[in-house]
C-alpha cells in the first residue's frame, strides 16, 4: 500500500472514532438532560406503578450499600485522621490538622468514592442488565419506545444512583468529622467550640456552594453516564455488549473532569 492511501485508511479511521466518540458523548448529555426533566416533573414518578419501581429501585441501591460503606468509609477516614494528626503533630502543626482532614477528607475523598462505591456496585452492573435485556427482547423482535424506555426503565434507576450517592456522601462525611473530633478530642465535650469554630472556618458560603454542586454532578455523573452507554446501539443498531473497563474509564474521565473544575473552584 502507497504512503498517501495508508495515510487516507488512517485518517479515515481516525474521523471514524471520533465521530463515534462524539456520537457516544452527546448520547450521555441528551440522557442526562432528559432525566433532568423527568426528575422536576413529579409526575412521571409520583404515582401507580412507576412510583412502586423508584422506591424499589432506591431501596436496592441503597438498602445493601449503606452498612459496608459505612464500615468501609469510617475504616479508611479513621487511618487517614491517624496519619494526618499524628503527622501534624510531629512537625509542631496541629493547629492546622483539623483543616487540612477536613478540606482532603470530606470535601475531597468522601464524595469520590461514595461515586465510585455506588458505580461499581450498583449503577454499573445495572446498566448492564438493562443492556442484556434490551438485547433479548431485540432478538425476539420486541421494540421499545425511547421514552417509555426512559420513565419505565432508565428513569428509575438514574434516580435511585442519584439518592444513593448523596445519602453515601452525607452519612460518610457525618462519620469521618465525627471520628476526626474524637481522635483529637476524645470524649470530652470541652473541645466543640474551637471544633465547630474550625470547622466552619472551612465551609465559607462558597466552598459549600462548590462542595454541595460537585457532590450533585457527580451522582448525576454515576447516574447518567453507564446508563447512556447501555442504552446507547452499535453501528449495527444493536445492543452488543460493551467492555466494562471502557465504561468504567468514561465515567471516571467524567469524575476527574468534576473534581478537577471544583479544585479551581476552590483554591484559584
Amino acid at each position: 500500500m502507497d504512503p498517501v492511501s495508508a495515510l487516507s485508511h488512517a485518517l479515515g479511521r481516525w474521523g471514524r472514532r471520533v465521530r463515534a466518540s462524539w456520537a457516544a458523548w452527546w448520547q450521555v448529555l441528551l440522557l442526562a438532560a432528559q432525566i433532568v426533566v423527568l426528575a422536576f416533573m413529579p409526575s412521571s414518578y409520583q404515582k401507580g406503578r412507576q412510583r412502586h419501581e423508584v422506591l424499589r429501585c432506591i431501596h436496592a441501591a441503597t438498602a445493601p450499600l449503606l452498612t459496608w460503606f459505612i464500615v468501609l468509609s469510617a475504616l479508611i477516614s479513621l487511618v487517614l485522621i491517624r496519619i494526618v494528626v499524628a503527622t501534624a503533630y510531629s512537625y509542631g502543626l496541629s493547629q492546622y490538622a483539623l483543616e487540612v482532614l477536613v478540606r482532603t477528607l470530606v470535601l475531597e475523598l468522601i464524595p469520590l468514592y461514595a461515586a465510585l462505591f455506588v458505580a461499581v456496585r450498583y449503577a454499573m452492573p445495572g446498566a448492564q442488565r438493562i443492556r442484556r435485556l434490551l438485547a433479548a427482547q431485540q432478538r425476539k423482535g420486541i421494540k421499545h419506545a425511547d421514552p417509555l424506555l426512559l420513565r419505565t426503565e432508565l428513569l428509575p434507576r438514574a434516580l435511585a444512583s442519584v439518592f444513593s450517592v448523596l445519602l453515601l456522601a452525607a452519612v460518610s462525611c457525618v462519620v469521618a468529622l465525627l471520628l476526626a473530633y474524637l481522635t483529637v478530642y476524645g470524649f470530652s465535650p470541652w473541645g466543640l467550640p474551637a471544633y465547630t469554630r474550625s470547622v466552619g472556618g472551612v465551609f465559607t458560603p462558597a466552598v459549600t456552594l462548590i462542595f454541595s454542586l460537585k457532590t450533585l454532578f457527580f451522582s448525576l455523573a454515576v447516574a447518567v453516564v453507564p446508563l447512556a452507554g447501555a442504552a446507547q446501539r452499535d453501528g449495527n443498531g444493536l445492543y452488543t455488549r460493551r467492555s466494562d473497563i471502557g465504561e468504567f474509564a468514561r465515567l471516571f474521565s467524567v469524575l476527574l473532569l468534576i473534581e478537577v473544575v471544583s479544585l479551581l473552584g476552590n483554591y484559584y
